[in-house]
């Protein structure tokens, strides 16, 4: 994991550089440009592949960039580039997103705790227990969610149900692979 997190913590440094400038942009513009969003869209897809790998959710090595791939059985959708966006929203955006701060730490423990816990039932037993699984993919899911909503990627609260998501929760194709 040492790569990957060497990787996605340079990346992450450079992508809150870049929601800084885009918050900036999309108070003056309202617009948020689009180098800014594809570069950013891409550390949130990046981020959360190695956090699947890294929370046991897949056994696949994430690729070290930031593009869709299909082939790796976490996928993160991104919504696309909206033409305008709410300048007040996003002026406000720290402020309107402490209850989202505070569920994205009360996720970050869950997954932490429900990861130590899976790592020692995949020790002993081979497999990932469904009752670990599910807790650690909805974590992940909210995480990425909240990431996205503070790099500014969307406008909306994240969902707290997975079934709010728009594709495929994050293992879930594997999960259905490895049961064929």
């Amino acid at each position: 994991m040492i790569p990957w997190h060497i990787v996605a913590g340079l990346y992450a440094f450079v992508a809150q550089i870049a929601a800084f400038f885009a918050w900036f942009a999309i108070i003056f513009t309202g617009r948020y440009p689009e180098g800014l969003y594809n570069f950013n869209a891409g550390f949130l897809r990046m981020q959360g592949r190695v956090n699947g790998f890294y929370y046991l959710l897949t056994d696949a090595y994430p690729p070290f960039n930031g593009q869709d791939d299909p082939a790796y059985p976490i996928r993160i959708g991104v919504s696309p580039l909206l033409d305008i966006y709410s300048r007040a929203k996003t002026f406000f955006r720290l402020i309107i997103g402490i209850p989202v701060m505070l569920l994205a730490l009360v996720q970050a423990l869950i997954i932490a705790v429900c990861a130590l816990i899976a790592w020692f039932a995949i020790l002993f037993t081979g497999r990932l227990p469904q009752g670990l699984y599910e807790p650690i993919r909805s974590a992940g899911a909210y995480l990425t969610r909240a990431g996205a909503y503070f790099l500014l990627l969307t406008e909306d609260y994240p969902p707290f149900s997975l079934e709010s998501g728009g594709g495929a929760p994050a293992g879930a194709i594997e999960r259905e692979s490895a049961r064929q």
